[in-house]
């Protein structure tokens, strides 16, 4: 190979290893039971062997990992025999454009979306090689599989007559959700639609398929309809595979969810079933991007049976492209698939997170798309299913379904990415997905390449920079404009600091902007970094070591923590102090630095609500947690247990509170953030101002620090949400839920053993909060 050509094995060895070997219904794999089958328990297979890679003897070519610039050209390395064209199947049906705004109001899940696919087909002239099939209805039976009787008689009836009066009000009371005289129809072609591809997929009368339906489905969970979605069309079609047609022999299904939201109603239909693997790469945005809840977090992996088989890759921030959604697959999907082994692969395809999507802020190209989806045709004898989510920019959703349609039908693309590099958020998330991982799949233990070229996290202005794309040729040159504009930082081994988030490179200079002061400690910092001749920065120095001094200085100021939710119960706080997990946990806490015991504590009420809110944590499960209204309200009356810790433990706290500790993926080692949230001259500001919105994580769930008044001349300082999540909560935009049993019994054991309640009245207390809300 000479020069910046690389090949993949791409669609044609696909093809070749899908015709050599045919699939026997009656012999198909046979599903692990346990982490001690051997396909679990082995180590990665060496890349001469893995499916659905690049070419064996150059395992990542194609990623932007290995090399800056490159060319990837998908085809096979060598000429095929001669073999029959596959046959891809397509289906549209214009009866799906009948659901649509009752009053013809603008929104972005609206018909247009399927006939700008379709006029973009046609006119490539793909659809006229495709396989043309029309839709049809699925049964009730097969959609309660996964719904509730009641939900499916509401959604089948919504369009009725007997609901015109009360159609619209009844929609309010959902997330996000429309309905009209066409909105019944729609939804049971969708789902029907669904199944009708993947039976013919899975009985080998098409090679794969392309499902163009709507309204879309990940986010319906079984007793709700959410997020423009009604009924959960690939969880229907994969459950009617599974206990429907066992005559198929589909044992195990790969449902790849790349909408730019998590799948959040997916991933609950198949949490304790090991016969689903679901991977859902999605914005979290630390909790806050839509649905907004925390069971997007890599920490749900499944439970009981199903552990481990639920992935979830969640984003720190927009603007992901390319290369970050290839360093998923390579590093987290494709091991795991390759040891899972599917029989069928259902993606829920949705293109919300192209370049140019006005939701998703994120940045695919089509050729991305066509890449990621032909990773994937090396599994399952390429058997893929892709079926419809969302996508909102008709251009760029038409452009990507187009690139996609021409994979599965074998043609040649090629991959140009000049100089791009994953952000190091995403090599961060990648690590903690694996790490949260490896004792259920041993594939992912290995470590991650070093010395890898990263991009700094963007700018909130960056964040937004292209959301108005109009032309999908404008929108890659933007992108790759875009790209290399952003500073890349050259990791050597070391952790990167946040700071460099702040830093703004000129041709000539360096200079580096603050909120509100440069401390000794960033002066620091910036001594420690070098600019290059060409404006890329690095690091010279461990930033662990720049991250002292601040710790030095923090560890000589008491503090009284406030806490008003779990760590009222003492043994619950001290696990943020001195790490490990408490009863009733389902994951252990880092600990502060400073491991020491409070100093003193005490109790005292104080004049806000307390309310429960969310949906669930990774810690505590399905339910609400506490949050105290900043609003300060002499009606009400909460309970908080005061611990006199020092300044630096506060702020160790508030890191894991909002998730920003992680375990470093090359020597297991805790990475706190590198510099304080809470410093002195912020203690000044909020002693006067009474609360502190944190900007750095304004959008995490408790990213507000209140001023609680002084006790023995010390601040007495507590962390909750904005005032403005207080309004999404009673706008419903947010949701509000009772605790957890779990939770709630550390709540009331925490009230009780401070002496403060006993268990009845502190009971009633929880029960009391938890109906009043915000």
């Amino acid at each position: 190979m000479q020069g910046d050509e690389y090949w993949t094995e791409g669609v044609a060895s696909a093809r070749r290893r899908r015709r050599s070997s045919q699939h026997n219904s009656n012999e198909s794999p046979s599903l692990p039971t346990s982490r001690s089958d051997p396909r679990l328990t082995s180590s990665a297979p060496t890349p001469s062997r893995r499916r659905g890679r690049l070419n064996p003897d150059f395992p990542l070519a194609c990623s932007p990992l290995s090399r800056p610039p490159l060319r990837c050209f998908v085809s096979a390395p060598a000429p095929a025999p001669p073999m029959a064209a596959p046959r891809v199947g397509l289906l549209y049906d214009d009866r799906m454009c009948a659901h649509a705004t009752p009053d013809g109001e603008e929104h972005p899940e609206n018909p247009e979306r399927l006939r700008a696919i379709w006029r973009k087909l046609n006119a490539a002239g793909v659809a006229s090689r495709c396989v043309s099939l029309k839709a049809k209805e699925a049964e009730d039976k097969y959609i309660a599989s996964v719904h509730s009787k009641s939900h499916i008689k509401l959604m089948k009836e919504i369009s009725s007559k007997k609901y015109d009066a009360s159609r619209n009000k009844i929609a309010r009371k959902f997330n996000s959700i429309y309905f009209n005289k066409g909105s019944s129809e729609s939804a049971v072609l969708a789902a029907g639609s669904v199944i009708e591809v993947a039976e013919k997929v899975a009985a080998g009368e098409l090679s794969s398929a392309i499902a163009l339906v709507r309204p879309p489905g990940h986010h319906a969970e079984h007793d709700e309809a959410m997020g423009f979605c009604l009924f959960n069309n690939v969880a229907v079609a994969a459950n009617y595979l599974l206990n429907e047609r066992p005559d198929l022999g589909i044992k195990k299904i790969l449902i790849v969810d790349w909408d730019v939201h998590h799948g959040n109603g997916t991933q609950k239909m198949f949490y304790n079933d090991p016969r689903v693997l679901f991977f859902s790469v999605h914005r979290f945005d630390y909790g806050s991007f839509y649905p907004a809840e925390g069971d997007a977090s890599h920490c749900f992996i499944g439970e009981e049976a199903g552990k481990g088989y639920n992935i979830n890759v969640p984003w720190e921030h927009g603007k992901c492209g390319d290369a970050d959604y290839i360093a998923a697959w390579d590093h987290v999907l494709l091991p795991v698939t390759e040891v899972f082994d599917p029989d069928i692969i259902l993606v829920s395809a949705g293109f919300d997170a192209a370049l140019g999507d006005p939701l998703g802020g994120c940045c695919i190209t089509p050729n991305g798309y066509a890449l990621l989806l032909t990773k994937l045709l090396g599994f399952a004898q390429g058997r893929i299913v892709m079926a419809l989510e969302g996508g909102y920019n008709l251009r760029s959703i038409a452009n990507s379904v187009c690139a996609c349609a021409k994979v599965l039908l074998g043609d040649k693309f090629t991959f140009n990415a000049p100089e791009m590099q994953p952000f190091e958020s995403t090599w961060r998330v990648i690590q903690a997905v694996r790490n949260e991982l490896k004792t259920c799949w041993p594939v992912l233990s290995s470590k991650l390449p070093e010395n890898v070229s990263l991009s700094i996290r963007p700018s909130p202005s960056e964040l937004n920079a292209f959301s108005d794309s109009e032309s999908d040729s404008e929108d890659v040159a933007e992108l790759l404009a875009t790209v290399a504009s952003v500073n890349v930082i050259e990791v050597a081994g070391d952790a990167i600091s946040e700071h460099l988030s702040k830093m703004k490179l000129d041709d000539d200079n360096l200079s580096v902007k603050t909120a509100s002061r440069c401390s000794a400690a960033e002066q620091h910092l910036v001594d420690s970094v070098k600019v290059q001749n060409n404006a890329s920065v690095v690091l010279t120095k461990r930033i662990s070591d720049l991250s002292l001094a601040w710790r030095s200085d923090l560890s000589r100021t008491d503090v009284w923590y406030a806490s008003f939710g779990s760590n009222m119960w003492r043994p619950r706080f001290l696990c943020y102090v001195q790490g490990g997990k408490a009863e009733g946990m389902s994951i252990a806490c880092c600990g502060s630095r400073d491991t020491s015991s409070p100093k003193g504590t005490m109790w005292k009420t104080v004049p806000h609500r307390l309310l429960f809110g969310r949906s669930s944590t990774p810690c505590w499960g399905t339910g609400g947690v506490a949050f105290l209204n900043p609003e300060i309200n002499y009606n009400e009356k909460s309970y908080v247990c005061m611990y006199k810790i020092t300044l630096e433990q506060f702020n160790d706290i508030l890191f894991q509170e909002n998730r920003l500790v992680l375990e470093d993926g090359k020597d297991g080692n805790v990475v706190y953030p590198d510099s304080p949230l809470i410093g002195s001259s912020e203690i000044k500001f909020i002693s006067t101002n009474k609360a502190i919105h944190l900007e750095p994580i304004k959008d995490s769930w408790y990213s507000n620090v209140l001023y609680l008044g002084n006790e023995d001349e010390l601040p007495i300082l507590t962390m909750t949400c904005p005032a403005s999540d207080i309004e999404r909560f009673k706008s419903g935009e947010l949701p509000l839920a009772p605790p957890s049993e779990t939770y709630a019994t550390t709540l009331i054991r925490g009230l009780v053993e401070g002496k403060q309640l006993d268990a009845d009245g502190a009971t009633n207390y929880i029960i009391a909060a938890a109906a009043k809300g915000p």
